[in-house]
This record gives structure tokens, sequence and C-alpha cells, in this order.
């Protein structure tokens, strides 16, 4: 009797020792954005889907707050998120924008978070609480200019910079810095601003400074406006872009045969899946997602996730935010959907890049860039 109740006694302790872990999920789910969003939370899923408990048996929940894209509505998610919801850990809140909102607040908090896609280096800066799953601007930029300068034999180009948001500014200015001491040449900057419609100035511009290539650190909003209407236009210069245009979906039901041929440096292409779990990731994606390609939001979002849980078992106490952050900190080559992942003592991944070419409306993989 007495080993009957010591045995129904442990079964009980071992219900109740499991509990739920929130992860807060912050990202613009409705609005110019969207897609980005939309693509980052099927690899979320799909990443909690796959490792849905820790180590301990404690389940993971996943609480989504939509933001918007818009600043405002970023800083209250993430207000909410932390004093109602109680998460212990934030995924977002994605772009380089509202991410440099998020960071004052995480950091006042303690709160350990991971942006998927946040690439301007100021968001982690002097912040031991916040990190990012995805390279910085000014290695996407170096990449970028040595490709333009090396394959693409471009000694002349403009800039297309948008002035509203940080990643398109900051992307921008390492590009500039990078090609220029390459040797190249930048022959004029033309400055854009999100939600522009018309871009018959730009083009003009861009048409009369007669550059070898143009680049656009831009949104895919807006790029696929300019290359529609550039084409339009009779400007068939090469383009280059950053990982803000991957939103294909959005770019090439504008753009359509005009974003052919357009080249962008990206973080992860399936056809070049460097790791057993992301070989694992892109067949459960296909058969979840109705055959749909990885795209790289996707990708950097289940990275997201599992750099966080990661961290949380590697702590007796998973809910430990300082716990967790620490262990952020120390993430040594954990195997993510992107590849091996290192976090710096800064916050920041030391990572690979892909240069993707659009052919067709997809993305076809050209290279792998190490740092």
């Amino acid at each position: 009797m007495k080993k009957l109740l010591s045995l129904g006694l442990a079964g009980l302790l071992s219900v109740v020792a499991a509990a739920e872990i929130k992860i807060g999920v912050i990202m613009p789910l409705t609005g110019s954005i969207a897609g980005y969003g939309q693509m980052t939370k099927k690899g979320i899923d799909l990443a909690n889907k796959i490792q849905p408990t820790l180590k301990n048996g404690d389940t993971i929940k996943l609480v989504y707050i939509d933001n918007a894209a818009d600043k405002a509505q970023t800083a209250n998610a993430v207000n909410r998120a932390i004093s109602q919801d109680h998460v212990v850990a934030i995924i977002g809140a994605l772009t380089s924008g509202n991410s440099l909102v998020v960071a004052p607040i995480i950091k006042k908090s303690k709160t350990p978070t991971v942006a998927p896609v946040a690439t301007n280096p100021r968001v982690t800066k002097k912040n031991p609480y916040m990190n990012r799953a995805c390279f910085i601007d000014p290695f996407q930029g170096q990449v970028a200019a040595k490709f333009a300068y090396k394959n693409l034999n471009a000694k002349t180009a403009v800039v297309v910079i948008d002035k509203s948001q940080p990643y398109s500014a900051g992307l921008a200015r390492e590009f500039i810095k990078a090609y220029t001491k390459l040797g190249g040449k930048v022959v004029k900057r033309v400055v854009i601003t999100s939600g522009d419609k018309d871009y018959k100035a730009v083009i003009s511009t861009i048409k009369s400074a007669n550059p070898d290539i143009v680049y656009a650190p831009i949104y895919a909003p807006e790029m696929a406006l300019l290359l529609k209407q550039s084409r339009m236009l009779g400007l068939n210069k090469k383009f280059l872009a950053g990982d803000g245009i991957s939103d294909l979906n959005v770019l090439v039901k504008v753009a359509g045969d005009a974003s052919n041929g357009v080249m962008y440096t990206d973080h992860f292409n399936e056809a070049a899946a460097p790791t057993k779990l992301s070989k694992n990731f892109v067949t459960q994606y296909h058969k979840t997602y109705n055959n749909e390609a990885v795209p790289s939001f996707a990708a950097n979002g289940a990275d997201s996730y599992f750099i966080i849980v990661n961290a949380m078992n590697h702590c007796k106490n998973p809910t430990d935010k300082a716990c967790v952050a620490k262990n952020i900190r120390n993430t040594k080559n954990l195997e993510g959907v992107t590849g091996y992942i290192t976090i710096s003592n800064n916050g920041n991944p030391v990572k690979s890049a892909v240069i993707n070419e659009i052919q067709n409306g997809k993305a076809v993989y050209k290279a792998t860039v190490n740092p």
C-alpha cells in the first residue's frame, strides 16, 4: 500500500511539475509589411511543432501580438506581453525600425529577446537582453558591395535609400563604405519614402547617372513599384537589393517580369540547406504549407525560437529571465535552420549570407558568402 501511495504521489508530482512557459511573439501580422510577419509566423509555428516542450517537460506556449509595423503599437505590444501575458522571453519585433523601439523596454524589464531579421547594428547595442538571429548590416552591405564590384563587374552605382526606414539607411551606408573602398564609385544617392507610388523622378535621375548597377536596400512594396515603373520607362539596369525584398509574394505580384534578374542578399535558401535540422525543416515546411518554398524570414523566425528554447534548456528554472538571457549569449554551434549558430557577447550571431536571384517569380540560389 505504501509503495502504491508513493508511486501515485510521484506521478502526481510529475504532473504538477510540468508547466506552461510563454514566449511572446511581436510582429506585423497586418499592415504594409504583413507578408514578412506572416512568413515569420509560419516558421515559428513549425519550430514549435517540431520542439513543443523543454527537456524538463514544460510546454511552450506562443503568445502572438500584432504590431501592424507601427512604432506606437509595437511599444504597447511589448508592454502588454511583459506585464499582462507574463512572457518569459520575446521573439520580435521582427524588423529594425520596430526592434529599435522594443530595445529600451526590453532592457528596462530585463526580458530576453531575439529579433528574427532586425539587421541594424544599433538594435543590440549596450543591451544584454536584446539579441538577433540574423547577420547585421555591415556584413550584408559588405557582401553586396563585393558581389557587385567583383562578380557583376559594376564599377559605378546609384544607391536608392528609404529615408523613413533605419534598415534602408543603415544598409545603404555600409554598402557605400565597402563599395568605395573596393574602388567603386557611387555616382548618385536617391532618397525615397515608404509609401511612395510615383518613381518617375527617381528613374529619370538614375537614367541620367547611367550607373552599372542600382543598389536599392528597400522593402518589397516600394521595390516592386520601382522595378515595374523602371521597365515601363526604359530603365534596364541591373538591380541589387538586401533581404528586405524577400517577400516575393508582394514583389512579383506587382512587378511581374520586371523582377526577373534582380539579385539580393538573404539569410537562407532551401537549395543550400546547411544542416540536418534545416533539411528536415524544409521537408516539414513543404508538407505543412502546401509545398511552399521556405522563405528566409520563416527560417530566421524558427532559429529565433530554437535559440530561446536552447537557452531555457540550460537553465534549472526556465522562467529565470537572467539565466535565459545569459544562455542566449552563450549559444555556441547551435544547429539551426540557417546553419550552425554562435551568438557573440554583443548579441549578434556569426553566420553566412546567401545571394539569390529572382527568376520567374522564384528565389534561385546563386552563392553562399561566409563571414
